[in-house]
């Protein structure tokens, strides 16, 4: 239901935007995150955002680089990320929190991922 594109391999400094789209129903009420989770490492919280792109909130490793955003109309949120470093190379998911209020956990309906790799 939850399906994120726009990985791939980019070299530090640079910039990618992550897309997740959502089928089968709607989650235009719900706040809605991308997680991320490097090799051989725990998955960690990195953006969300509020049903009515209002409300935003990030890890602190990631402020003033990314930034997420949605389109309830095309039933996406997209994840622009800036002066990428090569610490930032993971598996990107996206994940929908099915309440109103933002937070980093409670997720669920997750994605498949998508690989994003920065490179020294």
């Amino acid at each position: 239901q939850l399906q994120a594109s726009g990985g791939g391999l980019v070299q530090a400094g640079g910039s990618l935007t992550l897309s997740c789209a959502a089928s089968g129903r709607t989650f235009s009420s719900y706040v809605m995150g991308w997680f991320r989770q490097a090799a051989g490492k725990e998955r960690k919280f990195v953006a969300a955002i509020t049903g009515s792109g209002g409300s935003t909130l990030y890890a602190d490793f990631v402020k003033g680089r990314f930034t997420i955003s949605r389109d309830n109309a095309k039933n996406t949120v997209y994840l622009q990320m800036n002066s990428l470093k090569p610490e930032d190379t993971a598996v990107y998911y996206c994940a929908v929190r099915p309440y109103l209020v933002i937070a980093t956990t409670d997720y669920h309906y997750w994605g498949q991922g998508t690989l994003v790799t920065v490179s020294s």
